[in-house]
């Protein structure tokens, strides 16, 4: 069946990129809603904005949602990915400001919050889109790729010069809680030279060494270094399951990405429903549902670090 929370969810802390204060409220909400973002603090125009990939805004560094009145809210993609690697299909998030707070980077501390909470089933069938042909977007050097699977897969490889992150390369089956064991502590990450642009620019503002792992060479900055040998490949998959959930439904599917980012994944899930042939809507039996991000999910399973 569907799922929704319980009861309300609340998480507060700052933006990553404006640095303002952020107070976000996840609310229990109806089957077939699907989820759908609320700027409380937006009078006198619809405040509403569906978590779909026909309402992001293309920015190079967050995922960003806006409505046909130009409201929009940032940063979604750690909060979505545990939203598709909790179970959780319906939800109205209330927010009070432009964007997302950031917590610690991961998703770890929603995925927390969250199963805290509980989750309710709503009565009514998971559907999922079923992947029935390759597509694929190249943007310069980057590209994605969704091929035919019975279950979700994500396949990632990325390559930086800094000797910190280097070639990194990983491949998960997304099923069964492997994105709250393997994923959800993985933090964003980026180049001190880049962080140092991105102040210089106005962006940033809220990021630190806590929030953030900030590399310099073959140098990790941030205190404690990584939760992972290989966080930054594992935060790459994090961002690209946040990414796909806008597609509405779970994917069965097998995603690829090299040196991807939001854009291209979002481009990808252009091609997707605009290529004839190359999907369908199917109704999860219990066999499938059995298989989907979430699914027999248990609160032992969350990292100590959320």
């Amino acid at each position: 069946m569907q799922q929704t929370l319980k009861t309300t969810v609340e998480f507060t802390g700052v933006g990553l990129h404006g640095g303002q204060p952020a107070r976000m409220v996840l609310r229990p909400a109806a089957a077939g809603q699907g989820i759908m973002f609320r700027r409380r603090d937006v009078i006198g125009a619809d405040a509403l904005i569906p978590a779909r990939w026909n309402t992001v805004r293309q920015s190079p560094l967050c995922t960003l949602l806006e409505n046909t009145a130009g409201v929009s809210v940032s940063t979604v993609e750690h909060i979505m990915a545990a939203l598709a690697g909790c179970g959780v299909h319906n939800a109205m998030i209330d927010i009070d400001g432009p964007e997302v707070p950031i917590l610690d980077g991961s998703a770890a501390e929603f995925v927390r919050g969250i199963m805290a909470h509980g989750l309710r089933p709503v009565g009514h069938p998971v559907s999922a889109i079923k992947v029935l042909r390759p597509v694929e977007v190249r943007r310069g050097d980057a590209w994605a790729r969704l091929d035919p699977a019975e279950v979700m897969q994500i396949d990632f490889h990325i390559d930086f010069d800094d000797a910190a992150i280097g070639a990194q390369s990983k491949r998960l089956t997304m099923a069964n809680g492997t994105f709250v064991r393997e994923l959800c502590d993985s933090r964003t990450f980026c180049r001190k030279a880049d962080v140092d642009a991105m102040r210089e620019n106005g962006l940033a503002l809220g990021g630190t060494f806590e929030n953030a792992v900030v590399v310099d060479g073959a140098r990790v900055l941030s205190p404690g270094g990584l939760r992972h040998h290989d966080e930054p490949v594992r935060h790459k998959m994090l961002d690209a399951l946040g990414d796909l959930a806008l597609a509405g439904a779970p994917l069965l599917a097998r995603y690829t990405g090299f040196r991807a980012g939001h854009a291209v994944t979002n481009d990808l899930l252009h091609v997707l429903f605009s290529t004839p042939g190359a999907y369908r809507r199917v109704t999860c039996d219990a066999r499938a549902a059995a298989r989907l991000p979430g699914a027999g999910l248990r609160d032992s399973e969350i990292p100590a670090v959320a």
